[in-house]
């Protein structure tokens, strides 16, 4: 290709990313009126800029291939900073390493640009294989948090074992976003940790975790369930006592695993708390969002637990690197009550869902809890059919 031709693809390249990142995002039509879906996802694998993937130095690729393949782009935290939304990424090359990297929308629902640079996360002194999924919280003690999950080899398999694996939380901190500060990783006394959470406030001068105890990395074991546990500093952070404060249920929509998304929201009545379930089936396992509310002055109680779930894969979503799943690990409430629900489908892209704290609050304390079996459920329903029968006589 001859330097003309390369300057003439590139600006191709360049004019084609550029009309995916300024597309219009509309609310889909219809809705449950608790949240509404977006025609478009926030941000997928070909929102990573060019200039991560291709070489745009002619000698050195002069048949302008892609050489640093991105798959996908998901499971992001998020929160408000200097007058955007931002978004931290779990990015995902096609040599299957996650790293983490910022985008940016003034809006919070279209037009997310990202950064010209992923973040360089400091190592410990054991260097993280992989890392992903980042809750960031901005803490009363002034910092920026920002929690994850760090994969190493499991030393202890055989040899012939490559696919098992020490899962724990990573913690680092940090002003701007940019410059990060590598703290310890947690200590508890589980085997494996995933999904932990840090409180935005000190609870009793304490900083207040919300864990996900396992005794194998994928799956649970004996441990399981939302976790709460209490560390004197954060520097490090060392939990002694781990109590379970949201149990798996059998034949619920979080019989297998469960785990806190983002830090709770405070709201007037209590902590706002979203949180992802995984229950069995033939085709395998499926993730789904639901929402809980906690006492104001106790955040690990909860006061309301709806049944069944808040948001569910839906049409495309379902579709992707690992089928039939949502997972949340960032949203977002703004001055006005409105709030952005960031959720990846299918580890493999972002969407957004919208709506407000007066709904969410609306929703999770007057659904009705899970009854635990079927003529509960038809009981339950029953009563509200009867209410409604009633009701309509007079329309």
């Amino acid at each position: 290709m001859n330097s003309a031709d390369f300057k003439m693809r590139a600006r191709e390249l360049i004019a084609g990313q550029e009309a995916l990142i300024q597309r219009k995002n509309s609310k889909q039509p219809g809705g449950n009126g608790i949240f509404e879906r977006y025609e478009h996802p926030v941000l997928t694998a070909e929102h990573a800029p060019l200039t991560w993937r291709y070489d745009f130095d002619h000698h050195a690729n002069p048949l302008l291939l892609e050489r640093i393949a991105i798959n996908a782009a998901f499971n992001a935290g998020a929160m408000e900073f200097e007058g955007k939304i931002v978004l931290m990424l779990r990015v995902e090359g096609a040599d299957r390493k996650s790293f983490f990297a910022v985008a940016e929308s003034e809006n919070g629902i279209d037009n997310f640009r990202f950064w010209d640079y992923p973040v360089l996360l400091p190592e410990t002194t054991d260097p993280d294989v992989n890392v992903y999924d980042m809750r960031l919280v901005r803490h009363e003690d002034g910092w920026i948090y920002g929690l994850f999950c760090t994969e190493r080899k499991d030393k202890s398999a055989p040899a012939s074992d490559t696919s098992s694996a020490i899962a724990q939380c990573g913690i680092a901190r940090t002003r701007d976003l940019k410059v990060w500060e590598r703290l310890p990783d947690l200590k508890t006394r589980s085997p494996q940790q995933r999904n932990v959470v840090l409180h935005p406030t000190f609870i009793d001068g304490k900083y207040g975790f919300y864990t996900r105890p396992q005794d194998e990395f994928i799956q649970a074991g004996k441990g399981g369930g939302i976790g709460w546990g209490l560390s004197p500093k954060i520097d490090p952070a060392v939990i002694d006592e781990e109590i379970i404060i949201d149990n798996r249920e059998y034949h619920t929509i979080k019989e297998v695993k469960n785990g806190l998304g983002p830090a709770p929201i405070w709201t007037e009545k209590g902590w706002l708390h979203l949180a992802h379930g995984v229950r069995n089936t033939a085709a395998g396992l499926r993730y789904v969002l639901y929402l809980m509310l906690a006492e104001r002055d106790k955040p690990w109680i909860f006061t309301h637990r709806p049944a069944g779930y808040f948001i569910a894969p839906q049409g495309a979503e379902r579709v992707g690197d690992v089928s039939n799943v949502v997972f949340s690990n960032g949203w977002v409430t703004r001055p006005n009550g409105e709030v952005f629900i960031y959720y990846a489908s299918s580890d493999t892209r972002l969407h957004v869902a919208t709506s407000t704290v007066e709904r969410l609050l609306d929703y999770v304390t007057h659904t009705p809890p899970d009854p635990l079996s079927s003529r509960g459920s038809v009981e339950q329903r029953s009563r509200m059919i009867g209410t409604n029968l009633e009701i309509l006589k007079s329309f």
